[in-house]
């Protein structure tokens, strides 16, 4: 499968690395899409070596002019996997705003892949309604869910928000 595993600025996007080399070893072309936060924690050299492909994070940075390449990667998904995804990109996907290389990837997507979003954020900030209402919008227009699990976070606190087990992201992906 060809796989755009998007990951976002979250603490959690260090498993970003285990989940990119899982699939690559499982025999999937993995093209990693970083947001600027998700490069605050974490390298595209890495996720470049684990995945064998471009890391790619520059909306505007078009390698090959033939190619317009959100359209591209969007065009070429069986799966689109936000992994982890904070509730600033499930906000602007539910709200229709692309206005980054993975926001863009996403909307463009949408309609011919299947869109898989493993959440990892602050319990207050998943049980937030607005971030529910969101989750739930775009369940309705069939994006899946992958549902964080209740752990000690990152921040100090006890609740749900924490990224899924990377094998049950893998096995997730693969039996969709």
């Amino acid at each position: 499968m060809y796989i755009v595993l998007g990951v976002t600025g979250s603490i959690s996007a260090y498993k970003a690395a285990d989940i990119a080399n899982r699939l690559h070893k499982n025999g999937h072309d993995v093209h990693v899409v970083m947001t600027d936060g998700a490069q605050e924690f974490i390298t595209p050299l890495t996720l470049q070596t684990l995945s064998k492909n471009k890391v790619h994070a520059d909306e505007f940075e078009e390698y090959d002019p033939t190619i317009v390449k959100h359209i591209d990667l969007a065009g070429n998904a069986d799966i689109v996997l936000i992994a982890p995804a904070t509730a600033n990109i499930i906000g602007k996907i539910a709200g229709g705003i692309a206005d980054d290389l993975l926001t863009a990837v996403t909307m463009a997507a949408a309609d011919q892949a299947k869109v898989i979003i493993a959440p990892a954020m602050n319990t207050h900030m998943y049980e937030n309604p607005i971030v529910q209402e969101n989750m739930e919008k775009l369940k309705k227009h069939g994006y899946l869910f992958i549902e964080p699990k209740e752990s000690h976070l990152a921040c100090g606190t006890t609740g749900k928000g924490a990224l899924a087990d990377v094998d049950d992201i893998i096995a997730f992906v693969e039996g969709v």
